[in-house]
């Protein structure tokens, strides 16, 4: 009896080296206090992601946008006061996520580093890791299950589930509770990725949404989504990207998902606070802004031309020309046989 007491002590001593040995990763999971407040960021990196995550007095940010976005998220932290990092996740290796990571290095501390892969043949990938370098800190490959605490809230690692040549199939999909509130950040996971996920049989309900991959239609699949079934959505594109995202397929799902969308092209950083009850949103800009349109309200029965860009515009858009540079057509057809273009923003 005693040598086996003596074993199972050596086994958990073992378990207890181990787990200490993750950074952060796999501890126990954080007890809601109410009274706190966790802020989501989605910062208006145009074609790209950032999200800043606070909670309590913790930090994570997820992804920092391209290159040249490095300024801004240097900004970001300084006009926020925040000099360490708790965590910092760089989804997969494309630019767009992970460019300005190295500015943020520049200005705060990093606790811990998750990134799906630890080299990528890319100069942007070269200098987030030299940026880590400097700190003293190496790149931690998440496993599927892996938990973590941020503050009062609970951050869970769902995704990828399998391998893939792609780097966007290697994205990182994050699920963060916060007392009866709850986000997925899904970088630009698509629909193989999404199937994995779902078939592994992770929760997947959330509050919020961040919809993956800018918002094209090659991501958040309805099977996806009716898991989901987020009450908010969030969309981080850039106004008339070239990719023509958000996709109209993909805006349609959304819309028979009933929940409101916020999109970055249109309003800018998007900010969501919650309580752990309740959550409550703020934007940069057009806070009324139709960011889901069906079709033309009765109010909406014609259109408004801009003479200077040639481009014609839904009379609800943000991107309205001055008074002086307007024509209005009765039709979509009209607008088109004089030779305009349809606004990328309002999509008319």
């Amino acid at each position: 009896m005693r040598n086996l007491r003596n074993r199972l002590f050596a086994i958990a001593l073992t378990l207890l080296i181990l787990l200490s040995g993750c950074e952060g990763l796999l501890e126990p999971k954080p007890e809601f206090v109410g009274g706190s407040n966790l802020t989501v960021e989605f910062i208006d990196v145009g074609q790209a992601d950032s999200i800043l995550v606070t909670c309590e007095d913790e930090t994570m940010l997820i992804d920092g946008g391209n290159a040249a976005d490095s300024d801004l998220i240097y900004a970001t932290l300084k006009d926020r006061g925040i000099s360490r990092l708790d965590y910092i996740i760089a989804t997969h290796a494309h630019e767009d996520h992970i460019g300005g990571l190295p500015g943020a290095l520049e200005y705060a501390e990093v606790g811990t580093a998750l990134c799906p892969v630890t080299s990528y043949d890319s100069k942007v990938f070269d200098d987030f890791v030299r940026a880590l370098d400097e700190q003293g800190v190496s790149i931690i490959v998440p496993e599927p299950g892996d938990t973590f605490s941020l503050g009062g809230a609970e951050v869970e690692i769902i995704g990828p589930i399998s391998p893939s040549d792609d780097p966007n199939g290697t994205s990182i999909v994050i699920r963060l509770t916060y007392g009866k509130t709850s986000f997925l950040f899904t970088g630009d996971a698509e629909r193989e990725a999404e199937q994995d996920i779902l078939d592994a049989g992770y929760d997947l309900s959330a509050t919020v949404l961040k919809v993956g991959h800018h918002g094209s239609d090659t991501s958040t699949s309805y099977p996806f989504l009716r898991e989901v079934m987020p009450e908010y959505a969030v969309i981080s594109c850039g106004a008339g990207n070239t990719y023509g995202h958000p996709h109209d397929d993909l805006l349609s799902r959304l819309r028979d998902a009933d929940g409101t969308l916020y999109r970055t092209d249109m309003q800018g950083t998007v900010t969501c606070v919650s309580d752990g009850e309740t959550l409550s949103f703020s934007v940069e800009r057009n806070a009324n802004a139709q960011t889901n349109p069906t079709k033309l309200s009765a109010a909406e029965t014609h259109y408004i031309g801009n003479v200077n860009s040639r481009v014609f515009h839904r009379p609800s858009c943000s991107g309205l020309p001055a008074e002086k540079n307007r024509v209005t057509f009765g039709t979509r057809e009209e607008a088109v046989g004089e030779g305009y273009k349809p606004c990328g923003i309002c999509k008319p």
